[in-house]
């Protein structure tokens, strides 16, 4: 098991996340390598992503689905992209949106 980790910092729709990537996490004996990814929003610290509700996400993938899809970077985009179409995420979104909500009385 190796430890060094890829560290991305991204910004996503005005959200800052960290991307840290270990593309051989665990190595198999017919050569195949298990990826960790770790998802963090930064600013704000633990907002909400469309993957976590958290704002952080620790998950092992095949490390080869990662690099077809263009690296962890590219993966991540596209993986929020898709969770972010969801009705769970919008309702997230919206509840978000109403504890932000001032009150003047």
């Amino acid at each position: 098991m190796n430890s060094e980790y890829q560290i991305i910092t991204k910004n996503w729709r005005g959200i800052e996340i960290e991307i840290r990537w270990q593309n051989s996490y665990v190595e198999f004996e017919d050569g195949r390598h298990l990826g960790h990814l770790e998802i963090e929003s930064v600013k704000p610290a633990r907002a909400a992503l469309p993957v976590t509700e958290t704002g952080y996400r620790s998950h092992f993938i095949d490390a080869k689905s990662v690099i077809n899809a263009g690296g962890p970077a590219a993966f991540v985009e596209a993986w929020f992209e898709d969770a972010g179409a969801t009705k769970c995420w919008h309702k997230c979104q919206a509840r978000q949106a109403a504890s932000n909500q001032l009150s003047l009385f």
